[in-house]
């Protein structure tokens, strides 16, 4: 029974956390580089070495992101469900904490990604 609920718990938070990336991700639009005198650029259709690299990279900081949050859930469900057992609330607690410190190294590397991403394509932040 406890399966049961954590593998539907599970597949519905994938589910909906997958649906909140894809539609922020379908929602970005991209403004094209003005192309410096000289060199070859992209055109429509066409993709970059450093943008298939970056989409990889979100790809899997989104499958860790949607993992890390089933740890929350998992790790609150254990703290609530312990019943007044200390081991079990501790544990509970642990699990919270670690995905917590998860997500944050997640949203830390997404941030650093796209520095490094811009730094190298030569854009500039506005």
């Amino acid at each position: 029974m406890k399966k049961n609920l954590i593998k539907k718990l599970f597949g519905t938070v994938v589910s909906l956390y997958s649906l909140i990336v894809f539609k922020f991700i379908h929602a970005q639009t991209v403004t094209p580089i003005p192309c410096p005198p000289g060199l070859r650029c992209p055109g429509p259709g066409e993709s970059t070495l450093n943008g298939f690299i970056v989409t990889i990279i979100g790809w899997l900081l989104s499958i860790s992101g949607a993992i890390a949050i089933l740890f929350v859930i998992i790790g609150g469900f254990r703290y609530i469900t312990s019943a007044g057992n200390e081991e079990s609330a501790e544990a509970g607690k642990k699990t919270v904490i670690n995905a917590i410190i998860g997500i944050v190294v997640i949203i830390l590397s997404y941030v650093i990604v796209n520095v490094i991403s811009n730094t190298v394509s030569g854009v500039v932040a506005p």
